[in-house]
């Protein structure tokens, strides 16, 4: 039997696949959002399950931005990886 790993353990290993998840899935929602003229970068994925992007291009101060990032990109991510908890935006 394999111990169990301490809360510490996890958070080192669980972020980095996680992440990598995350960056698939914002690579398969990349063309729709460059279409517009903007893009979304990864920044991080926190212990909490956070993701942390940077806003590019015209999807800053668009007024359309925070309803595509709610809308479209939490709401896939949280779908798609139960791990994710929230979405936000970072300068």
């Amino acid at each position: 039997m394999t111990p169990a790993k301490s809360p510490t353990d996890r958070a080192t290993s669980t972020p980095s696949p996680l992440k990598g998840q995350v960056s698939d899935i914002l690579n398969r929602i990349r063309p729709a959002i460059q279409a517009d003229g903007g893009d979304v970068e990864l920044i991080d994925v926190t212990e909490a399950g956070v993701v942390q992007v940077k806003l590019h291009g015209n999807c800053i101060g668009c007024p359309s931005s925070s309803m595509t990032l709610h809308m479209g990109i939490e709401k896939t991510l949280v779908e798609k990886l139960p791990e994710v908890t929230g979405l936000e935006v970072v300068s």
